[in-house]
Formats: C-alpha cells, structure tokens, sequence
C-alpha cells in the first residue's frame, strides 16, 4: 500500500497513469460530511481535509517518502521486533569480517535478509527462537537492501540465506530455507552448536570472499593477505638447497666409512 501512495501535503493520489487504482482508492474512502473531494470520481486524487486520514493510511504514508520511494519505517522493522543479546544487525563487511575473527570456538550463524522479503519476516520469528534456546550462538544479520554490493560479493544470490562459521573450520554449512524446510536450519544447528575446541585460531571468511570484498570499490574493506605456509617438508627441502643453508658438506675424512678395528676394539676409517 505505501508504495501505492504519491503526491504531498494532505492529499492522497494513486500511482500515475493508474486510474483503476486510483478509482479502487477513491472507492475505499468514505464520501460522507467532512470529506471533500476537489475531483470528480473517478479523477484519482482525493484531498482530506475537515478530518484526519484513517489509521491506516496514515501509517503507509508515513512509511512511503512523498516521491515514491519506499522506505522502511520503525513500524515496519519486523526484524527488530523480536531480538535477543545474541541477535545484532551487522553494519558492514569490516564488522562482518572482524565479528566471524573474533567469535573463538563460538557457532556464528550468518542470517542473510531483506525487509520485503515474506519468506525471512514469516521465518524470523523461529529464528529468534532459536537464538533464545542457543545463547551461546551468535547470530548476525545481513540486511541485503543495505548491504547488495557486499552480499554480491560473497555470492547470496536467494533469501533467506544462511551461513554458519565455527573456529578453525571456518565456513561449515551453506544453505537457504523457509519455514516449510526448517529442518535444513534445526539440523545444522545440533550438529555445529555442541562445545568443542579449535586447534587454531577461527578462520572466518573464506580466502577468496574477502579478496573480492577487498576488490569491491563500493566497500570500504582492507585485507592483509596472510603469508602463505608452505608445507615442512618442503620447507627442509628449500632451506637444505639453498646457499650458506645449515647443512654443509661434511669433510672427505669423515665421510669415509668406519670399521672396527682389530686390537682394542676402537673405530678407525677403512681407508688407512
């Protein structure tokens, strides 16, 4: 309905060119004493003046700008609505990045949303359930309408979306559900969420996510590239090969086999 609604001051008028709903509009709105209209029916623009415009329609202009922009209201921030000490909004890619670094041997459950999407508001409210019986996951919110670039970025593609990081795992499930396929979301959620402890510090985001974060102009994100482990093998390989390293040829001497010798039994080279 907000997004049906256009033109300013005290005046309600359908979207342009819209006579059919300009009419169903004009039809929905009483006629009666105190109620003028400054155009004839089926004109599409009714002006209210003697009394104030119905709840409803007060609360869908009030959420719709007066050039016809959406924009999300406080009334309308249903993901606001029901939230816990471990539920918060994420605010960019750098918060992203840092809360999956510094969330330990925590489950970090990565909750991908938009305000217009019936799918995540019906969804939501099993959600905080969730988050209420489980206070020690962390739950983040990517809002997709503020965050497109980013969400881009690291390939959501289809909402609701989720995405669970634990430790020095990393990224452990991947997976988009509904209220018909909350099982998908209960399932990972026994499986990642019992204590264990990481042999590592927690790797959060994938090497290549936060490069094309880090390649995206429209963010602000910095990344240091960490240095690459080579494997220890190879390591004794390279630094065995390489000039001046520790292992020096030995003297011809003391490469000479040793045998024992006849009398006291002591080690003498066989070349003598």
């Amino acid at each position: 309905m907000a997004s049906a609604l256009c033109g300013g001051g005290g005046s309600v008028a359908a979207p342009c060119g819209d006579l059919g709903a300009a009419a169903a509009l004009a039809e929905s709105l009483p006629m009666g004493a105190g109620y003028r209209s400054k155009s004839s029916f089926p004109a599409g623009r009714v002006a209210l003046a003697d009394r104030p415009l119905p709840r409803s329609l007060q609360a869908a202009a009030a959420a719709g700008q007066m050039n016809g922009n959406l924009t999300i209201g406080k009334a309308m921030r249903w993901w606001e609505k029901v939230t816990h000490p471990n539920m918060r909004e994420v605010e960019s890619a750098q918060d992203l990045a840092y809360s999956l670094l510094n969330a330990g041997d925590k489950l970090v459950v990565v909750d991908f949303f938009s305000p217009g999407c019936g799918g995540c508001r019906a969804l939501h409210p099993k959600i905080a359930q969730f988050a209420e019986r489980n206070p020690d996951v962390l739950f983040l919110q990517v809002n997709y309408e503020k965050h497109k670039s980013m969400c881009y970025s690291l390939h959501v593609h289809v909402l609701p979306f989720f995405r669970f990081y634990r430790g020095a795992q990393g990224r452990v499930s991947s997976f988009s559900c509904t209220n018909a396929t909350i099982k998908k979301f209960k399932d990972a959620l026994a499986k990642h969420s019992p204590d264990r402890c990481s042999l590592g510090p927690a790797r959060g985001l994938e090497e290549a996510e936060l490069l094309a974060l880090a390649a995206n102009r429209d963010l602000e994100f910095t990344y240091n590239e960490k240095p690459t482990l080579v494997p220890i093998a190879e390591a004794i390989q390279m630094e065995a090969a390489s000039i001046g390293g520790p292992w020096m040829p030995l003297p011809a001497a003391a490469t000479q086999p040793l045998t024992l010798g006849s009398e006291n039994g002591s080690l003498i080279p066989s070349g003598r």
